[in-house]
């Protein structure tokens, strides 16, 4: 069968055009802005690093109407003591369990959602933390660490054995979704810059971007206030012109 040359190059003009124009208008992988699953997310850590119960009452309603699965939340609430101690972390889980009892009188259905997983027959758990730690850094980590690790052995252990072991490697929460829970916590508190500044670092190593970290700041202008968020921002800004 004869094709006619000049309709199919016409067709196939067409549909190149097409791919051209949608690839223009298209959003760059990974460029877009937090979903409102992970705003949920930056809002629950926030007002539990604040001690905020009644926003995070608010925040949690949200974060469950949103999707986010009770199990999802739990974890981030767990994850949350390592960073703003365990009297927050444990009021927020308080605070969790009566929302959630309060939507289920109101024959609101609320998924459970994945469950916690632990591997606790690790050969040597502080080298599966220390690998965690690399690749959330994207550097070699020593072992021991330098600095604070030979000056506070104990510390250095419970960071890689406990934070980035028993509690980062559980894939209920990706390392994306954990380093938005850290680093909102994070932005929420004063005196904490340093820390702020590495998980930033951390969470731009894992995929998040600066789209998304402009809408986290922007939540924790809504949660905290304004001065909180424009601290962040420019830590931001300092981040990016020391990598370029």
């Amino acid at each position: 069968m004869k094709i006619q040359a000049k309709p199919f190059l016409t067709t196939l003009i067409f549909i190149l055009v097409l791919l051209i124009s949608w690839d223009a208008n298209s959003e760059p992988v990974g460029d877009a802005g937090l979903s409102q699953k992970e705003k949920s997310l930056v809002s629950i850590s926030s007002y539990t690093a604040q001690g905020k119960l009644d926003g995070l009452k608010k925040a949690l309603n949200e974060g469950l109407d949103a999707g986010l699965t009770i199990n999802e939340i739990n974890e981030a609430l767990v994850q949350l003591y390592a960073y703003c101690g365990f009297p927050r972390s444990l009021n927020g889980i308080v605070r969790f369990m009566g929302v959630v009892n309060e939507r289920k009188e109101r024959g609101i259905h609320d998924e459970q959602g994945k469950e916690v997983e632990f591997n606790d027959d690790v050969a040597d758990k502080y080298e599966q933390g220390r690998k965690v730690l690399e690749i959330l850094t994207g550097r070699p980590q020593s072992k021991p660490a330098s600095g604070f690790g030979k000056f506070s052995p104990r510390i250095d252990k419970f960071l890689k054995e406990h934070l980035f072991a028993d509690i980062f490697v559980s894939d209920v929460l990706s390392y994306h979704q954990r380093e938005l829970v850290t680093i909102a916590a994070l932005a929420s508190m004063q005196g904490v810059e340093p820390q702020l500044g590495a998980h930033i670092g951390m969470g731009m190593n894992v995929g998040v971007t600066e789209n998304q970290l402009d809408d986290l700041f922007s939540v924790i202008e809504n949660s905290v206030g304004k001065d909180e968020a424009e601290s962040g921002r420019n830590l931001l800004q300092r981040i990016k012109a020391r990598s370029n």
